[in-house]
């Protein structure tokens, strides 16, 4: 099984790339947020769970996340592998997370962490802010603002799986061919090892 983390600031692609890594490697998406309104629609005890938390307004608990993650592997045991979208986002999920996939023996194989200038994230996002709709692509503060906290919170994660020699970062600031040709060639080492 292959399992990996898309990784990069807003604006970097990963939506895009996911999606064609998705298409070419018959992998899972295990979207956090999907999943969430999924068991949430489906009244499980992990949905009612997070329920309780999101109607008070407080995030969803790391453990209950883990817990929908672990459920999901359960019910997909003829995966090829999982792209995991919007998880980890810090080092204590990060932590959680190897913990879980090592009890199921399916460890996280690589993390592709797209790199692209500041400059370029900037103006994509502005660029996709007129196209969009979404009011946080359309405002300059409040995306250099995410990028911040992106570099804040999410970023150290990438340090965390560079410990471990998982870590492989990827230019990510030409066109999305050419980004997707870089992230294949990185895939077709690993997937071919592997089977």
């Amino acid at each position: 099984m292959v399992n990996l983390i898309l990784f990069g600031p807003p604006g970097s692609g990963k939506g895009t790339q996911s999606a064609n890594i998705i298409e070419k490697y018959g992998l899972l998406h295990l979207s956090t947020g999907d999943l969430l309104r999924k068991e949430i629609a489906e009244s499980t005890p992990l949905g009612l769970e997070a329920q309780k938390f999101m109607n008070q307004g407080i995030l969803v608990p790391d453990e209950v996340v883990i817990g929908m993650i672990s459920s999901m592997l359960d019910a997909n045991p003829e995966a090829r592998g999982f792209i995991f979208d919007g998880f980890p986002r810090n080092t204590a999920q990060a932590e959680a997370l190897d913990k879980l996939l090592t009890l199921k023996k399916a460890p996280i194989s690589v993390v592709l962490s797209l790199e692209v200038p500041e400059d370029e994230l900037i103006r994509r996002l502005l660029d996709r802010g007129k196209t969009s709709g979404r009011p946080d692509d359309a405002n300059e503060a409040i995306v250099k603002n995410r990028i911040v906290e992106y570099h804040n919170k999410t970023a150290p994660v990438a340090d965390h799986y560079a410990k471990f020699g998982k870590l492989k970062r990827v230019k990510g600031d030409g066109s999305i061919e050419a980004t997707f040709e870089l992230l294949s060639k990185e895939l077709d080492e690993l997937i071919g090892e592997r089977v």
